[in-house]
């Protein structure tokens, strides 16, 4: 079992005719993905990589009812519509690729997917990998094996790190999710962490957090209340600059709230095994996989 997609997962791509959206299209299916769709509007009736192209999502979803994912590659402008022209075809998962969206278009996205009940996965993010199977994302499928470890990162390059060195141990991961790195989300930490708390082939969690926001805090209070398996946490701009931010837009800290020591002081009550640097993480992951 693995989380939000499978073998069996349906995909459309939005932005498929791109050079983002056809390289990573081309990618994906190359590990596994059943790509049945593309979308970009005025291109309908071409193929790109064999698959067909629809100017509408709604057209694409009347020819291919299956239709269960859509990831979107479309640059920011023009991201809120393509969204919620997903949203609007019923299709039930949505991993948002785009970054730099203008944050009212994505507060309106993230609005709009939870009154459909469609889960949002970004914006700005690496999407998901279910190592061996599939990936809707752009995750390197050579950094990841198949395995017991279920990862959470709001850094996409983070969680590529962190797969290779678990790889490179001996670790496989059951699923990696890049959530984005805000500083607003649809899918947030939390919400992983109760699909692994779920999912009978996860034994070990792994949350990649850094400074700025609540949502590690958050995670915390949820894995605190609600969560029987370990889980073990880094969190990376320990020595970040207060007020600055660093990479994403979400890694500002204010105060004494988003701070490095906040969010370890909180996951550490919750029982969470912090750890400081990667190969500290794979060496505990290891051990709690061996008890």
């Amino acid at each position: 079992m693995a989380i939000l997609i499978h073998k069996d997962s349906k995909v459309l791509v939005q932005g498929i005719t791109g050079k983002s959206g056809s390289l990573q299209a081309k990618l994906m299916m190359e590990a596994g993905t059943q790509i049945v769709a593309g979308v970009t509007p005025g291109k309908g009736g071409q193929e790109v990589h064999g698959v067909p192209v629809y100017n509408f999502v709604a057209e694409a979803k009347a020819a291919h009812p299956e239709i269960d994912t859509v990831i979107c590659f479309v640059p920011p402008r023009a991201a809120m519509d393509s969204a919620m022209e997903a949203i609007d075809a019923g299709i039930k998962l949505l991993v948002l690729t785009t970054e730099e969206m203008p944050t009212h278009d994505v507060m309106k996205v993230i609005a709009y997917a939870k009154a459909h009940n469609t889960t949002l996965v970004g914006p700005g993010c690496s999407g998901i990998i279910v190592p061996g199977v599939c990936k809707v994302g752009s995750h390197p499928v050579r950094f990841f094996a198949p395995g017991k470890v279920g990862v959470v990162s709001k850094s996409g390059a983070l969680s590529y790190e962190i797969g290779k060195t678990l790889s490179d141990a001996g670790i496989g991961q059951s699923t990696v999710a890049g959530i984005g790195g805000g500083p607003l989300w649809g899918f947030a930490q939390k919400d992983a962490i109760a699909l692994y708390e779920a999912d009978p082939d996860t034994k070990v969690i792994v949350m990649l957090g850094e400074i700025g926001g609540s949502t590690e805090e958050e995670a915390a209070a949820y894995i605190k209340d609600h969560v029987t398996k370990p889980v073990v946490s880094l969190i990376v701009g320990r020595n970040a600059p207060k007020g600055k931010s660093l990479g994403h837009a979400g890694a500002i800290v204010s105060g004494n709230t988003g701070t490095a020591a906040s969010k370890i002081a909180a996951l550490t009550d919750a029982g969470v095994h912090v750890v400081k640097n990667p190969v500290e993480l794979a060496e505990t992951v290891k051990a709690l996989l061996n008890q």
